[in-house]
């Protein structure tokens, strides 16, 4: 078997999940993101791109409905017993077989959580559950159940994000290495990519936001990747994935000289970053680290320029995303607690130049601040 964690482990996570659902008064919960799933019994797909959804009673109780090909793939990644199967065919309601499932462990005129919040519960699949569930149980919107259990790191967990930061480490040098103009962004991502993968790693769960010109200006991966000019500018972020625990870095590369301007605003990114990992430590709350880059970015006059979000945690993430709550924004109230995962992020557009720089890397919180697990550069970056 590809079990990541051990059985034990495993098993106190999903005693930890029943004690929360006693508390709310819930019977049971109906899981459909496959973050959850792969935390709870180590189920490792990416089924939830179809109709799949996983049972947990309050008393332990566990099963699957899915389709017939993660079978074998449930029976190889995870402790699931309890694997139902839907056949594909025309007007197919899984919906229905999931409730007939659920009859099967008592659950009629039962109380049970949902994750409405979920990639693998679209909004047709959504109104779909909303029907079968009618008239049988009572459905209340449990999105963040697990996810809060997520939140707090095990050992097993935190050494997955280490050798994710390691991982990330090994592309940044590959990346400085090979930024220089006349290359091909499309090659210097392969590269970096590969790197990744030849450690050992997985296939990250977005794309990376990359480019040159004035695509280092955008904050989203488009198609098209072009090639680094002279006296050019490079956006990199990038994320690496060990066993589905990511880690991220963002920096600039520059060919030619800097500007004054980007000379600022990289010192600027880097007061920033400093200041949110001196601020994320226990017992702060995730609005802090907010504050204290908005406060970095404002006593170096870039105050018009300050992004809404400056980061988000990080740990056991499947496509389309690596970004996962809490986000970190002003008020958040989120408190800090060792082992928790944040993504610092740091970012200045100047739309009227065309200019941009970026500094972000990934942090853990420990028992009295914080520990690095991938590393930005604190020298600005210049291939000439």
């Amino acid at each position: 078997m590809a079990l990541h964690f051990t059985r034990a482990e495993l098993a106190e996570r999903r005693q930890r999940a029943c004690e929360r659902l006693a508390e709310l008064g819930l019977d049971g919960i109906l899981l459909f993101r496959q973050e959850s799933m792969f935390y709870l019994t180590g189920y490792d797909t990416e089924g939830f791109v179809l109709f799949q959804g996983m049972y947990l009673g309050a008393d332990g109780s566990l099963a699957l409905l899915t389709r017939l090909p993660d079978k074998r793939q449930s029976a190889f990644t995870s402790v699931l017993e309890d694997v139902r199967i839907w056949r594909d065919r025309a007007g197919a309601t899984p919906a229905d077989e999931l409730r007939d499932m659920l009859e099967s462990y008592g659950c009629r005129g039962k109380r049970l959580g949902i994750e409405y919040a979920a990639f693998g519960l679209t909004g047709e699949r959504a109104l779909m559950v909303n029907a079968a569930m009618d008239g049988f149980c009572t459905l209340v919107d449990a999105s963040d159940l697990v996810r809060l259990l997520r939140l707090v790191k095990s050992p097993a967990e935190i050494e997955y994000v280490r050798r994710s930061g390691q991982l990330c480490d090994e592309a940044r040098d590959v990346c400085i290495r090979s930024s220089v103009a006349g290359a091909s962004v499309s090659a210097v991502y392969g590269e970096m990519l590969s790197t990744m993968m030849r450690g050992g790693g997985d296939p990250t769960a977005n794309r990376w936001v990359v480019g040159a010109g004035e695509a280092a200006m955008l904050g989203r991966y488009h198609a098209g990747l072009g090639t680094i000019g002279e006296n050019d500018q490079a956006t990199w972020e990038y994320g690496a994935s060990y066993r589905h625990y990511h880690t991220g870095l963002m920096h600039m590369v520059l060919t030619g000289k800097p500007t004054p301007r980007q000379t600022e605003m990289f010192a600027a990114c880097v007061a920033a970053l400093d200041a949110c990992g001196e601020t994320t430590k226990p017992g702060n709350t995730v609005g802090q680290i907010y504050d204290a880059h908005a406060r970095a970015m404002t006593e170096r006059g870039f105050a018009d320029t300050i992004m809404n979000a400056s980061g988000y945690t990080m740990g056991v993430s499947y496509p389309p995303t690596w970004m996962d709550e809490p986000m970190i924004y002003m008020g958040n109230p989120q408190v800090l607690a060792p082992n928790m995962v944040f993504f610092l992020i740091m970012v200045v557009y100047d739309d009227t130049s065309g200019e941009a720089m970026s500094l972000a890397e990934t942090v853990v919180v420990t028992e009295d601040g914080c520990d690095a697990v991938c590393h930005a550069p604190r020298e600005l970056v210049v291939n000439t």
